[in-house]
């Protein structure tokens, strides 16, 4: 969900190849759920092995880092620890959304309305510990390094991006940039021509990066400020201020100097404010990271992904076969580098 502050940001369009060389983190729970929301059957039901068991996130996960790194681009994956304590208005509101549409599937499935029910089915999205342990797992056997963050990913990924151990932060969600990410990659894992099963029209998603500085100086605010404006429209740690959106908040914000300010002239209070500014400014991460892309394990992939999952060899192996030249053109990279120093 995150926050919706995406009128006041620059973005810019632009191809996975011109970010070739780069390391990036990956907000692992953000794209895993974008998996399992956008690789479907026909009648939105997801991708499932022979014993019925999900399988759309080892899709996303083996083929779409094998894309990123076809590309020159290094993903390291940082999954989500325990979620902050503010969250949990959120995590409760998304629950409720998800056992709505829970009742509406029933009521679409009697109604035969296979437009609906596909549409519904892709919104009900459930990221169980079998299914980040099936990605650990998968990553593992690939020889891509993960990170497992103290609390929330995306502010983990921001953190090795703030302090340059990363290039850029792959992620649908602007929170990044209010933790501290120098450039965050949307789009990333995710575009093409896609249908959009509510309209029933189809659209293009193309990368785009956004760079934390230059949006900074656009606006002529700072971080802080900028945090304030995403408090004001509301995150996933408070609820925002009814109808303010993020050109009214940057523009309350501008008038007034201060979110106290603001929240004095309008007769509001924001629970928690300091924690939240705290949480964004300063949060929980892990800081020795040590980042090791290893060898593929060929035999391990494709007997979880085919044996146990009932991958295709064929599409499996070729894939490896990739997966494999990227990793030896990375090392013989490394081998020149030691040479030449």
């Amino acid at each position: 969900m995150g926050v919706d502050i995406s009128d006041i940001v620059i973005r810019h369009e632009t191809k996975l190849s011109n970010f070739s060389g780069s390391l990036v983190s990956v907000d692992a729970f953000n794209v895993i759920y974008q998996f399992l929301s956008s690789i479907r059957q026909n009648d939105g039901s997801p991708l499932t092995d022979l014993n019925g068991n999900v399988t759309s996130h080892l899709s996303g996960v083996f083929y779409r880092t094998i894309s990123l790194m076809n590309e020159g681009i290094k993903p390291v994956y940082v999954f989500d620890g325990k979620p902050s304590p503010l969250k949990q208005r959120t995590i409760s509101e998304r629950r409720l959304l998800k056992e709505k549409a829970k009742i509406n599937l029933e009521e679409a499935i009697q109604k035969g309305d296979v437009e609906r029910i596909a549409a519904l089915r892709r919104s009900i999205n459930y990221i169980t510990s079998d299914i980040v342990d099936e990605c650990k797992t998968l990553l593992g056997y690939m020889g891509v390094p993960f990170v497992q963050a103290i609390s929330e990913g995306e502010a983990q990924a921001s953190y090795m991006s703030s302090v340059n151990i990363v290039q850029g932060v792959i992620s649908q969600d602007y929170d990044c940039l209010l933790f501290g990410a120098r450039r965050v990659l949307r789009n990333f894992t995710l575009y093409g021509r896609r249908r959009i099963s509510s309209r029933n029209i189809y659209v293009s998603i193309n990368p785009e990066y956004l760079e934390l500085e230059e949006t900074l100086n656009s606006l002529k605010i700072s971080r802080e400020q900028l945090i304030d404006i995403a408090i004001l429209t509301g995150t996933d740690f408070n609820e925002g201020l009814p109808r303010v959106g993020a050109k009214t908040a940057l523009s309350l914000i501008r008038k007034n100097g201060s979110l106290e300010n603001v929240l004095k002239i309008k007769n509001e209070t924001i629970p928690n404010l300091n924690d939240i500014r705290e949480l964004f400014l300063h949060p929980p991460a892990v800081e020795n990271i040590d980042i090791n892309f290893k060898e593929p394990e060929r035999e391990k992939v494709m007997q979880y992904l085919c044996d146990t999952h009932n991958f295709s060899m064929d599409r499996i192996s070729k894939s490896l076969d990739d997966l494999q030249l990227q990793y030896n053109k990375g090392r013989q990279a490394n081998l020149d580098t030691f040479f030449m120093s």
